[in-house]
């Protein structure tokens, strides 16, 4: 029994390495039958050791009373009744199994008993020295087997009783933890849905009446994730609202503009205005699609298209108008596959991939198609580590080795490709440049 509790007390030792790999539920269910645990032992020693007190105290007072009786009768008839082992009783004079402690304490005339539990066959002695016999010693042993086959099963039944305590303590703190943590799941998957764009998204956990802060640490977790999504949603609205009105009121004056620099005479002076006047309009145009993209206005015209062709074409088209020469761009393509897309849009981002890289990487630009993935590389310095690290950021085309300056090209290149569905990244070359691959859907 002891041993058995022994090992049951060590056992929360180990638990901490394994609840690292659990669930909140069950780590709470888990330290919740822990405690239990501990508690019981502690219950079970106590009730097991005030068991065998009580059992030790009335088989010594047993015994001593047989060894009265004993004496008696043996003053009276100078016989010992040895008792023949009835209800387990022996009586004798200089038995041989008499223990040496008691011996030794009945021959300087004290009477006391002895008491073995932990042997094979236990018992408890009584003792004391005959009058005027010199060293010769009365003694009784009582044989102690239905005793320890008693406290044997109350030990079993304490070890029962213990473990169904912890089985059910286990069982109604995971019944308890699950409430909390699939409210702890929700405000999780909330906060995820919000990171990745949905800034309608909310908690939206239920406020017990005369609810207080600090009195349900859920609800103030899932009124302050609410509050923040709210408050986020809020600002970035206005941003777009911003960033629209102030693009759509530039339109009109930059319109007048315009015209005003198409009516000025030849010259150096009237082309560095026009220039000038055009790369205004091309931000403020390139203002007005990141606040469509934004509000989450625009609305793909997806169709099937077979990739290789349709960027070799339109490579074609932007040598044929001008915006690239054949020198500048190679075009390569190792498989032909079917596509899900928006033709214009798709268009749109390798426009702006391939504009990026000659404008601040190195000639010639690499623009290859193989499957359903367009991969658009330069020769260049390659894109710095924080636009690796933290994606594009709007009016910063990154470090100084790739140019300083205002630009939207890479925003809207993320923007345009989560409208059709498909995925940028960017790295470096092993041996120099920045790559940037585009993979689409296929059909």
């Amino acid at each position: 029994m002891r041993r058995a509790l022994r090992r049951l007390a060590c056992a929360p030792r180990r638990a901490p390495a394994a609840l690292n790999s659990l669930g909140l539920r069950w780590k709470i269910a888990a330290l919740l039958a822990a405690g239990c645990a501990v508690v019981a032992v502690a219950i079970g020693l106590l009730v097991h050791h005030a068991r065998l007190d009580q059992v030790s105290t009335s088989a010594r007072s047993g015994a001593t009373a047989q060894l009265l009786r004993v004496r008696q009768l043996y003053e009276l008839t100078g016989r010992v009744d040895h008792g023949g082992g009835r209800d387990g009783t022996e009586a004798a004079v200089d038995a041989p199994g008499l223990p040496g402690p008691l011996r030794a304490a009945a021959l300087a005339g004290h009477r006391g008993t002895y008491l073995d539990l932990d042997s094979d066959d236990p018992a408890v002695w009584a003792a004391r020295r005959l009058g005027g016999d010199g060293g010769h010693v009365l003694s009784v042993r009582l044989s102690l087997r239905d005793q320890a086959a008693e406290m044997a099963a109350f030990d079993r039944r304490l070890l029962v009783s213990g473990a169904v305590v912890v089985a059910l303590a286990a069982l109604g703190g995971a019944a308890l933890a699950s409430r909390l943590s699939r409210d702890l799941r929700t405000a999780a998957a909330t906060a995820r849905r919000i990171s990745q764009g949905e800034l309608d998204a909310r908690i939206g956990h239920p406020l017990p009446p005369g609810h207080r802060p600090g009195r349900n640490e859920v609800a103030d977790l899932a009124t302050a994730v609410d509050t923040m999504a709210a408050s986020l949603q809020r600002r970035l609205e206005c941003e777009q609202r911003f960033t629209a009105d102030v693009a759509h009121e530039l339109r009109t004056p930059l319109t007048g503009l315009h015209t005003a620099a198409e009516l000025l005479p030849p010259g150096r002076p009237t082309e560095l205005v026009r220039d000038r006047v055009a790369a205004l309009r091309a931000l403020t145009e390139d203002l007005l699609e990141v606040a469509r993209l934004d509000a989450d206005a625009e609305r793909p015209d997806l169709d099937v298209h077979p990739l290789g062709t349709l960027v070799e074409a339109m490579v074609r088209r932007a040598v044929l108008s001008g915006q690239c020469t054949g020198e500048g761009v190679r075009f390569g393509r190792a498989d032909e596959r079917l596509v899900r897309t928006d033709a214009r849009r798709l268009e749109r981002i390798l426009a702006n991939l391939v504009t990026n890289a000659r404008k601040h990487g190195g000639d010639p630009v690499d623009l290859r198609v193989d499957g359903a993935v367009v991969t658009v590389r330069d020769h260049g310095p390659g894109f710095p580590e924080h636009l690796l690290r933290e994606g594009p950021r709007r009016f910063g085309t990154g470090a100084r080795e790739r140019g300083q300056g205002t630009g939207l090209g890479l925003t809207i290149v993320y923007g345009q490709a989560a409208a059709i569905g498909a995925r940028v990244e960017l790295a470096n070359a092993p041996d120099g440049g920045a790559v940037a691959v585009v993979r689409l859907p296929e059909a």
